[in-house]
């Protein structure tokens, strides 16, 4: 029987069960369309970065005797369509029956099974054997329950999995959780290793997208440009991280500072959301490095790195399948301001913002607190609407693919969905971020200033969205505090945060 067989760029699995055997009567597919870089304007380095990791992962499987039909974004065939390039594959190749890996996003996934529904031939979907939870785990897991705490779901994934648990039920080291060691502000104690180099020649992709008027966002130079995009080139970085960075990476996994764009962090996100990488052998192999070098690195840097995968990450996706297709399109707090041109030039006189951004054009990255607690903690300040927001974290981040960026961002970043995924708004005013990066020295901003025209800006925002939002957080009992706060300050101090704050929104290329 003639198959045809599906590939999307983010299912890059070189483990799946499809590959284990060669065969004749299989035709793979991939392809480099408009329909995947149009829908949102990405960065250049993502859309760099998808087409050769296609592009190598189609050699591997070539080199494998497996018979691929690969679509650069020229080919003449390319439709530019996933449905009709499909549709002409089974005219062309006689197809008998069509397979294809469920898609990680709601998207592709409607898409497929409208064209299931469509086509003569039997259609067979599998799953992607990767993720170490199933789409609707989570829904189960929480089933009848309001609340949906990522800390439960978290330590029963550790026990399933039997992951750093000891007697069969008790967490290794006597907590669940090493958050709380996980807070440290880099003060330049510490040397910072160079990232894991890369000699990554991006310049036909960018000829290609030039020359077929992709729109993109975002810089790349070959010296920026130094993402994995092969499974060894992954493996090399897992292992540079085991070796270099797992030592300090929970002491600074919060931390930020205006000269180093990585500090500690992995820089795997690419390679996984792409699934080049498994999560489980990746947890495993930081797990193991620390058992041979537990005298060097604490339980509390392994922890924090296990639970960003093994909790955040698969708590989000779960999440993601639990609440599409509403959750694209909620916004509790009915914020619709615009985003400020700003975040797309990085031309703002707020240090923090400016470093956060340009790092994130420079480099297509951002760590999760540069994400949650700068650009998000603004946009939400700033009331923006979550859509907005939404596209932009989408557009320009390597890794950013919906299902693990709408939940971070219009769940975790905007309380858009009413605090479904985070309990409180994740916002402050310039005192979080002084305490937690070196932004605020070079500023042009006081932090330490409440108002005044040379006042940091977070400052007077964080105090008017308190005041503004209010109702929504009145029986919130983690914000009590800072509503008691708000209920305390002088009027005339609080209408003059007010009328700057306004200001701010209403002006925001004057800050």
């Amino acid at each position: 029987m003639k198959k045809l067989r599906l590939i999307l760029g983010d299912q890059l699995n070189h483990t799946h069960s499809w590959y284990q055997e060669q065969d004749d009567e299989v035709v793979y597919f991939m392809a480099e369309m408009r329909q995947e870089t149009d829908y949102v304007k990405h960065h250049i380095q993502k859309v760099v970065a998808f087409f050769m990791a296609m592009r190598e992962f189609t050699s591997w499987l070539q080199e494998r005797g497996h018979t691929v039909v690969y679509y650069q974004l020229d080919d003449a065939r390319n439709t530019q369509s996933l449905t009709e390039n499909l549709e002409q594959l089974i005219v062309q190749y006689d197809i008998e029956q069509f397979e294809y890996q469920l898609p990680d996003e709601y998207r592709l996934d409607e898409l497929l099974v409208r064209f299931r529904e469509s086509v003569n031939i039997p259609v067979q979907s599998c799953d992607t054997e990767h993720f170490m939870s199933s789409r609707t785990d989570l829904q189960e897991f929480f089933k009848g329950k309001k609340q949906f705490t990522m800390e439960y779901f978290y330590r029963m994934m550790r026990k399933r999995y039997d992951i750093m648990i000891i007697n069969d039920k008790d967490p290794e080291g006597g907590k669940w959780n090493f958050d709380h060691s996980n807070r440290n502000k880099w003060k330049g104690e510490t040397l910072i290793p160079h990232e894991r180099g890369f000699r990554k020649d991006a310049r036909e992709i960018v000829e290609l997208l030039e020359k077929e008027g992709v729109k993109t966002i975002g810089r790349i130079t070959e010296k920026h440009f130094n993402w994995p995009t092969s499974r060894a080139d992954g493996l090399s970085v897992l292992r540079y991280f085991c070796e270099n960075l797992l030592v300090h990476f929970g002491d600074y996994q919060d931390a930020m500072d205006p000269d180093q764009a990585y500090l500690y962090h992995s820089r795997l996100s690419f390679a996984m959301n792409s699934k080049l990488l498994d999560p489980q052998e990746v947890i495993e192999t930081v797990i193991d490095y620390w058992r041979d070098n537990s005298e060097e690195i604490s339980i509390s840097q392994v922890e924090g790195f296990v639970r960003q995968i093994l909790g955040w990450r698969e708590y989000m996706r779960g999440m993601y399948w639990m609440q599409m297709p509403e959750f694209a399109t909620v916004n509790t707090l009915e914020n619709t301001n615009d985003l400020p041109d700003f975040y797309w030039t990085g031309k703002t006189k707020m240090n923090c913002l400016s470093c956060s951004i340009n790092n994130s054009l420079d480099n297509a990255y951002a760590h999760h607190i540069q994400r949650l607690m700068v650009t998000g903690n603004y946009a939400l300040l700033t009331m923006c609407d979550p859509s907005q927001v939404d596209k932009w974290y989408l557009g320009i981040y390597i890794d950013a693919i919906e299902w693990v960026e709408i939940t971070n961002t219009r769940g975790m970043s905007q309380w858009a969905d009413g605090g479904k995924i985070a309990t409180k708004p994740y916002v402050s005013s310039g005192s979080y971020i002084n305490k937690m990066s070196n932004y605020c020295k070079g500023c042009h901003y006081k932090v330490s200033k409440k108002t005044g025209e040379d006042a940091c800006p977070f400052n007077a925002l964080y105090w008017n969205f308190l005041s503004e939002k209010r109702a929504h957080f009145e029986n919130n009992n983690r914000m009590n505090m800072m509503l008691s706060l708000l209920d305390k300050m002088d009027k005339k101090t609080l209408q003059a945060h007010q009328e700057r704050a306004q200001d701010i929104i209403e002006h925001p290329e004057n800050y």
